[in-house]
Order: structure tokens, then C-alpha cells, then sequence
């Protein structure tokens, strides 16, 4: 592992703004943003480049893409970062990723903490090493009273297993008696979730062209919007965040039911 992590997180945002000249407006921005950041290895392999390089360089994009949510004020901001199938790539690739995770948190907790940024995950503990077990915990633990953007990182996630985590959750509560059936509501569930305590989605990003959710908050997107992008992960700039944003403010959210018409006369 060389390549060096750039170190350009949280820094000023000035040369961002002069290089984006779509308009949005501010009082419609959406509160919660998720993005599948796909394409990594692809991006490298067109390059001529070893995947780890591709990986390293999407870490740029997600610095760059969170310097634009603070910047637009954006509330939630949740990362696909590794699903429970990533196991199955090969273990120097997750070694990589595993240890990548390791190193940026560590040495952004500080701008983290100065940009008054709540970082969290969503996902299974279980299987993680005892270094990236420890990392998170240690840099939740030192956010977790800021309340600014938050930082939600989907890691050792599946949106599948976390339904029947739910359901086994409600399920020992109703057998202890602590919750009836009949009190079991969406809200209920919500609740028992890895995302309790937050927003669904408004938006939905996956980048690379492929037009799928792949097992990500099966739940929560019921009524996000969706945009799909051919550019990979690390093509992904502040730019393209905003065109996606400007996409997302010229739909009409009806959430199944009929949007008025605005009285011309």
C-alpha cells in the first residue's frame, strides 16, 4: 500500500465552487442522500491500474462528495461501503479495504470532530476485525454528541439480513411480552432497524451505469428517488453531485398520491 490517502478532507471549498456552475436551490435540497459508490475496480482496470488504486482513489471521491454535503447543508449522508457479499472478493482486496477504513478514520477523526460531523455505521459487528471493530467504535464513541451532517457508513451491511434482524428482535419482544402483535406498525419496525433514529432516504445514487439496488436498504427506499449514473465511483465529482441533485429537484414526490395543481389565475 504506497498510495498515499490525499489528504484534502473537509478542507475549504472555494476552488469546489468555482468549478460548479449548475444551479440549485437551497431550500430544496434533499435531507437524506444514500449512494451505492460503484465501480472502483472497473475505473482501474480501463486504466490499465491494479484495483487497490482504483479503491484508493474513490476515497478522494467520498472526501470530495462530503465537503459538498456540508457545504449544502445535506443531513444524512449514508455510504455503501462493504455488503456482506464483498467477503467474497479476495482477501488481499478486502484486507485493503479493511485497513484503508482503518487509516482514514484515524486520521480524520479530528476534521470530523471540527466539522461537528456525527459519524455511525448500519451493518453486522460480527466477522470485523478487532482493528476495525475498535476504530469505529472509538471514533462513534468521540462524535457521537455532534450535530452537524451524519456520516453513515452502510459496512458489513446487507439489507436483507438487517430485515431479519428486525424480525427476530420484535419476535423475542413479543414472546417476553414487552410487545403486542397488534402494536407491530411500520413505524414499529422502523424502529427495530439499523437505521432507527433516522430519515429515509430522498435520494439515491449508484454510479458505474448498473441500474439496481443491490441489496441496500430494501426497506428505506420505498419512496426515495433514484439516480443512475454511467460515471464510476471515482469519476464521481462534487459536479456530477450536483447534477444528481438538480435531478432529484425537478421531480414531483407524490408518495403515491396526486400532486396538486398550483392555481394559475
Amino acid at each position: 500500500m504506497g498510495d498515499r490517502i490525499s489528504p484534502i478532507l473537509f478542507e475549504s471549498v472555494k476552488e469546489m465552487k468555482k468549478t460548479i456552475v449548475i444551479e440549485t436551490e437551497k431550500n430544496n435540497i434533499p435531507c437524506h442522500v444514500a449512494i451505492i459508490m460503484d465501480g472502483n475496480g472497473r475505473w482501474a482496470k480501463k486504466r490499465g491500474l491494479i484495483r487497490t488504486q482504483g479503491h484508493l482513489e474513490g476515497v478522494k471521491r467520498v472526501e470530495e462528495i462530503i465537503n459538498a454535503a456540508l457545504e449544502w447543508k445535506i443531513k444524512v449522508l449514508t455510504l455503501f461501503t462493504f455488503s456482506t457479499e464483498n467477503w467474497l472478493r479476495p482477501k488481499t482486496e478486502v484486507s485493503m479495504l479493511m485497513n484503508t477504513l482503518v487509516s482514514v478514520l484515524n486520521d480524520r477523526l479530528m476534521k470530523l470532530v471540527k466539522n461537528n460531523i456525527k459519524f455511525q455505521t448500519i451493518g453486522r459487528y460480527d466477522g470485523l476485525p478487532k482493528s476495525v471493530y475498535e476504530t469505529i467504535c472509538s471514533v462513534t464513541e468521540k462524535t457521537k454528541n455532534n450535530t452537524g451532517l451524519i456520516l453513515n457508513l452502510a459496512f458489513n451491511y446487507g439489507a436483507r439480513t438487517e430485515i431479519l434482524d428486525a424480525v427476530k428482535d420484535l419476535v423475542k419482544k413479543i414472546k417476553a411480552g414487552n410487545l403486542n402483535v397488534e402494536d407491530v406498525s411500520e413505524e414499529v419496525f422502523s424502529n427495530a432497524l439499523y437505521t432507527r433514529g433516522l430519515p429515509d432516504p430522498d435520494l439515491l445514487i449508484r454510479t458505474s451505469g448498473e441500474k439496481r439496488i443491490s441489496n441496500f436498504l430494501l426497506w428505506q427506499l420505498s419512496y426515495a428517488e433514484f439516480y443512475f449514473t454511467e460515471k464510476y465511483w471515482p469519476e464521481f465529482t462534487a459536479v456530477e453531485f450536483k447534477k444528481a441533485i438538480l435531478d432529484f429537484q425537478n421531480r414531483e414526490r407524490r408518495y403515491g398520491g396526486i400532486l396538486k395543481e398550483k392555481n394559475h389565475e
